[in-house]
């Protein structure tokens, strides 16, 4: 990659600051993520819908199962190639955020195409089209953005207090994505219009609903990349500047070490393996949720418009069951603070499972289902927003141990399972139902269908929480946090005094680093009010003294982001 395109002025990131501070936090770790992941999380809850409903896929027996499965090949494939890339790169934006910037083209391109394949002719080029544009977003494109994003927490800042709080703001941007997008835009907003009911036949209207489809992923395509680039803007990656600041010169090492270091880590398994089984439970119960209140309960098969009346208590189940999230981004990190982040997780994934079982007292009664819903969205909490402060412990601990950081080739395992497993999700919900006999011209399903219904959406995940309860029982990476931070300053000034440097302590460097920032946006804003004053006859004097008196009020009463922030 070359990296002078990044000296670019228009590229370099707004982010100045040695420490996180809001903006970072709020635009480059929320609003932008939101943004970029929406489309995604559409898909997630639609994707399987609209291919088998709106494109008749079942029609080509088991391709419909296979191909997202096959796929996850290609898709692990594509995120080792990223990973192995950033692991590599070094420009004056980092490592990662480079790839953020490839992402755009590519997402907007695979988001359209998703949506333009022919809805007549041979099946086997119908099926060609499907496989080529599914690939080419979930193996291409998605991976390029998602193993860049899911780096910078790790990227960020040393300081575990921040970055803990930037692990919180990334996993409830995607949290919001989903309740964004598959809660409120498409059930309450799409949902008749993405799948356009004949009112006569009740029948889906093929025409219209993949007409409207065409209209849809060239919005997302156009929010994807506005997201993207915002958080290209508003992130930095320090610990990538560190190696740049100490002059130390970067070792390129193989993508074969990394490998061998990771998978002879048992802490590392650990942490994988809880996100792949945590991640696969979640993603599958997302996906069926569409089915299961299309077809499991009676207030909806007996409505006149069962697609109106489906996307209402769509809407209702995703909001009710994300308000314990919304609420868990407070919360979350002050009590994996208090518990641990290992005990805060186990404790809650308790308390899911036996809240869980509530939705069986009647699963076809909404009300009694949303209950457990909710039960287990409170209890999932730090398992969702932790996931990756806990990763980045993992990351420390190898770099203490090996001196290097397989910040690449980590982020491309996790890449592959939060992107492959979307995939996998949907061939595994695509097979039961075919397997079970689902057909979405019927007006009410079988036995057997609702039997496979109920066990993708309710089961699945309770079934990922007693795993995952197991395998963390005995994860305890965190007791060697401050030996690690200490080992890893160590190594770094070893490096320095190698190559005959001068070995300036962190907190002195980033004080240095902040007092030079903070100059120079002090003197931006200065020359800004005097231009502002000029340009409307304003007192430079007395609009200095106000700013100043706010300033002054700011440090007496902080708000809780800069109390969390410390």
């Amino acid at each position: 990659m070359n990296s002078k395109f990044f000296d670019n002025p228009a590229l370099r990131t707004k982010i100045t600051s040695a420490n996180v501070k809001p903006k970072e936090m709020l635009v480059g770790y929320f609003l932008a993520p939101m943004l970029a992941m929406l489309a995604n999380s559409i898909f997630g809850a639609y994707l399987s819908r609209y291919y088998s409903d709106v494109l008749g896929w079942t029609k080509f027996g088991a391709f419909a199962a296979l191909l997202p499965i096959i796929s996850v090949v290609f898709v692990v494939a594509g995120n080792l190639l990223i990973g192995g890339w950033i692991d590599k790169t070094r420009t004056s934006a980092g490592k990662a955020r480079p790839y953020l910037i490839l992402s755009i083209p590519l997402m907007a391109v695979a988001i359209i195409l998703m949506f333009m394949s022919p809805t007549s002719g041979s099946n086997i080029v119908q099926m060609i089209f499907i496989a080529i544009t599914y690939n080419l977003y979930y193996a291409v494109a998605y991976p390029c953005y998602y193993t860049a994003h899911s780096s910078m927490v790790a990227l960020s800042t040393r300081n575990p207090n921040q970055r803990g709080i930037l692990a919180t703001l990334s996993n409830a941007a995607m949290i919001a994505a989903a309740g964004v997008g598959a809660s409120i835009i498409v059930p309450i907003l799409l949902q008749p219009v993405l799948f356009v009911t004949d009112e006569a036949t009740g029948v889906i209207d093929i025409a219209a609903s993949y007409n409207h489809w065409r209209i849809v992923a060239i919005v997302l395509a156009l929010v994807s990349a506005l997201g993207i680039f915002m958080e290209y803007l508003f992130t930095r990656e320090r610990i990538t500047e560190e190696e740049a600041a100490l002059n130390i010169k970067a070792e390129k090492i193989p993508t074969s070490k990394h490998i061998a270091v990771c998978t002879h880590e048992k802490y590392w398994w650990m942490v994988i393996l809880y996100i792949l089984i945590f991640q696969l439970g979640q993603l599958v119960k997302n996906t069926s949720m569409s089915y299961y209140v299309r077809w499991m309960f009676d207030s909806v098969l007996t409505a006149g418009n069962p697609e109106t009346a489906s996307g209402a208590l769509m809407s209702t189940l995703g909001l009710i069951g994300g308000l314990p999230s919304a609420i868990g981004m407070v919360i979350a990190w002050p009590l994996a603070s208090k518990l641990g982040k290992k005990r805060a997780i186990v404790v809650g994934l308790i308390f899911s499972l036996a809240g869980g079982f509530v939705s069986f007292i009647n699963i076809h009664s909404f009300p009694v289902v949303c209950v457990g819903v909710i039960l287990k969205a409170i209890g999932i909490i730090p398992a969702q927003y932790v996931m990756l402060a806990v990763l980045s412990d993992v990351l420390d601990h190898l770099e203490a141990k090996h001196g290097f950081r397989s910040d690449g080739f980590t982020m491309s395992i996790y890449g592959a399972i939060m992107v492959g497993l979307l995939g996998l999700s949907i061939g595994i919900v695509n097979g039961v139902l075919s397997a079970s006999g689902y057909d979405a011209t019927l007006a009410k399903q079988g036995a057997a269908a609702e039997g496979m219904i109920m066990f993708v959406y309710l089961m699945m995940d309770m079934i990922s929480f007693a795993a995952v309860i197991i395998i963390l029982w005995k994860m305890d990476v965190e007791k060697f946090g401050d030996a690690d931070r200490k080992q890893i300053i160590e190594n770094q000034k070893a490096a320095v005094l190698a190559e005959g440097g001068v070995w300036i302590e962190p907190e002195e460097r980033q004080r240095l680093e902040q007092e030079e920032a903070d100059r120079k946006a002090e003197e931006a804003r200065i020359a800004e009010l005097k231009e502002l004053c000029k340009k409307k006859g304003l007192n430079f004097e007395e609009e200095e003294k106000k700013y100043q008196e706010k300033l002054a009020y700011k440090k007496e009463h902080p708000s809780i982001i800069t109390k969390l922030l410390g």
